[in-house]
Order: structure tokens, then C-alpha cells, then sequence
């Protein structure tokens, strides 16, 4: 099979990733074989590729959005047949019995496995993935809608659940790429007022266009004090004026799996007043399923851009540029 290969770490501008003939995975006996039609395109990838995450599985294959169809089944599979459209998210495989897995929050164990980090993702042409951790596809969704739900989605979701954000509150969301721009329908199918701090005139209109109503610069303050918020862009230096925008009591949830260094902060001005700030971290597979269920009855209608396997080194770049609205696939 055909794959974007990453061997060394380094800049996206220099064009990591490689095309290989890779041997066609065979799936285990609880896994399953997946014919990828799409892979989505995360920043996570690029903090991946750019070598910003620690602990990287190389060689790898990245790309943890992944839409196809399953092929062969392992084995001791019972609950999925050939022919099934499936989705592979970024948590792969968990110990399924420490503390962690054992009280709802899997995607802290200790354990955990992640796609296209720790095992080969779906920049390729298949990808193999334990049967417990394939995800039916609505068909509601095309191919290409389907695949940024799979991590801008379910980590977008995961964060407004943490933000404590309700129906009808204020809710702001600091940077607007694909993960921003799910959330955003989301909370407006919630009927929450959403505000949106954003560097990119283009990620600006796009907000507007999905019902904010305030937009501003990237750390430029709200008119109003907002009950929850959310960072999805890398920028440690966000969070002081995030804090400082929220109203008493609320929270602030930080989406992404990696930040630049955060300043520190003044206590009586931006945490005093019980304001709480949050990490997420990665998902549980109970989260996917509720975002797909949630996701398919609004509908979500994501924003795409394709491109080409062989072009991934240039979609990384694209997206680290901010060069388009919405999240990026690649066509298999």
C-alpha cells in the first residue's frame, strides 16, 4: 500500500513526510482492517511531525481522522462485518483496567495508545484499529464531512462539555480552525451566544458566517463577560486575557494537546473570583459516540479543503499558515 511516511521529526516546511510502498497491515484477532476513502488533517499531526510531542513511535504513519470501509475482521470480532463504514479517532487502545479506564475516563490511562503516534495512522491507503475503537459513520456525512468530527469534533465537543458552558450563555472561543468552527454549531444548536477571538480575517468571516456575534482580534476583549470559554489555538499567551474576559465562576477549557509557555498570572485579577481553567485531554470513546449521535441529529456540516495523499506534507503547511477555512482532508 501507498503511505505518508514520517522517519525524522523535523520543520513541515521541509517536507517530512514520505511516500512509500508500506506492506498492508493484517488486523489482529479483535482488530479490523480498514480501506481509507479520507484522513483528516489535524494540528495534532503537525505537532506530530514537527516533533513537539514527546515519545513518537518512528517510522509512523500519521493521521488520526480516518473514514473508510472495513475489509477483513479479526477473528474474534462480532459486532462489525465487511462492508461497514467506520471512522478511527485518535485513542487507539487503553488498558481498559486501571482507575482511569475503570470510572468513564479512559483517556487518561497511563497506557493509552494514540493513531498515527504510538501506531500507524491513516495516511495511507488502509489502517488496522481494534474493533472497540472503530466508530459507525452516520449517513448523514459524506466521506469528507465525516473526518474532522472524528478529533476537531469529539475534542471540540469534550471541551464545551469541560468549559461548563449551558444553553443560552456566553461562550467564548479563542482561534478558529477546524476544531472552532464544530464547536461553534454546537453551541449555537444550544442556543449559547458565542464570541470569537481569532487572528485570521478569513477565520473571522468564517465565525460570522456561523452565527458569533462578536468577532476579534486574537486577544483583543469581549464587550461582554462570558460564563465558559475555550482556546483551541497553541498560544500559551492567550490565557491571562482569556481568564480576564470570563464572568465570576467560570471556566476556562484549553483544548489543545500542546501550548506555548503560559505567563503568569495575577491572582487577583485573573483567577481570584473562583475562575477555574481546565486542560483537555484526548477523549474518551464514549465522547465520540455522543458527538456523532449529537453531530448527525443538528446536522454538523464541517468546512473542507482537499488534498491529495502525496500532498500532505503541503497540507500540514497549509494549516499551520491558517491558509484555509474549516480542516483539511486527504483524498486516498
Amino acid at each position: 500500500m501507498k503511505a505518508m511516511v514520517l522517519s525524522r521529526t523535523g520543520d513541515v516546511s521541509c517536507n517530512p513526510l514520505e511516500i512509500r510502498e508500506c506492506a498492508t497491515p493484517t488486523p489482529g484477532p479483535s482488530q479490523v482492517l480498514v480501506k481509507v476513502h479520507v484522513c483528516g488533517v489535524c494540528r495534532t499531526d503537525l505537532h506530530v511531525v514537527e516533533g513537539e510531542l514527546p515519545d513518537v513511535t518512528l517510522p509512523v504513519i500519521p493521521g488520526h481522522q480516518v473514514v473508510g470501509t472495513v475489509v477483513q475482521i479479526g477473528r474474534d470480532v462480532r459486532d462489525m462485518q465487511e462492508g461497514d463504514r467506520v471512522g478511527i479517532a485518535w485513542l487507539q487502545g487503553t488498558c481498559r483496567q486501571c482507575e482511569f479506564c475503570t470510572s468513564g475516563r479512559e483517556n487518561l490511562c497511563e497506557t493509552a495508545r494514540f493513531t498515527g503516534y504510538q501506531v500507524d495512522g491513516g495516511y495511507a491507503e488502509y489502517a488496522v484499529v481494534p474493533a472497540h475503537f472503530a466508530y459507525p459513520i452516520p449517513s448523514v456525512f459524506s466521506d469528507d464531512e465525516a473526518a474532522p468530527l472524528l478529533c476537531a469534533g469529539i475534542i471540540g465537543y469534550r471541551a464545551l462539555r469541560l468549559s461548563g458552558i449551558r444553553p443560552g450563555q456566553r461562550l467564548g472561543l479563542y482561534g478558529f480552525g477546524a476544531s472552532a468552527h464544530i464547536a461553534i454549531q454546537i453551541a449555537r444548536h444550544w442556543g449559547c451566544q458565542v464570541y470569537v477571538s481569532s487572528l485570521k480575517a478569513e477565520h473571522q468571516d468564517l465565525a460570522r458566517q456561523l452565527g458569533a456575534v462578536w468577532v476579534g482580534g486574537a486577544q483583543e476583549m469581549p464587550p461582554d463577560k462570558l460564563h465558559g470559554s475555550i482556546i483551541f489555538a497553541p498560544a500559551g499567551e492567550l490565557v491571562p486575557p482569556a481568564l480576564r474576559a470570563l464572568e465570576r465562576g467560570g471556566t476556562l477549557a484549553l483544548a489543545g494537546i500542546h501550548m506555548s509557555p503560559i505567563p503568569s498570572l495575577d491572582y487577583d485579577r485573573d483567577v481570584f473570583g473562583e475562575r477555574v481553567i481546565r486542560s483537555v485531554t484526548a477523549n474518551t470513546r464514549q465522547d465520540g459516540i455522543d458527538l456523532l449521535r449529537e453531530a448527525a441529529a443538528i446536522p454538523i456540516k464541517p468546512r473542507t479543503v482537499r488534498f491529495p495523499l502525496a500532498e500532505a506534507n503541503q497540507a500540514l503547511q497549509a494549516l499551520k499558515a491558517g491558509a484555509f477555512q474549516g480542516a483539511a482532508v486527504l483524498a486516498i
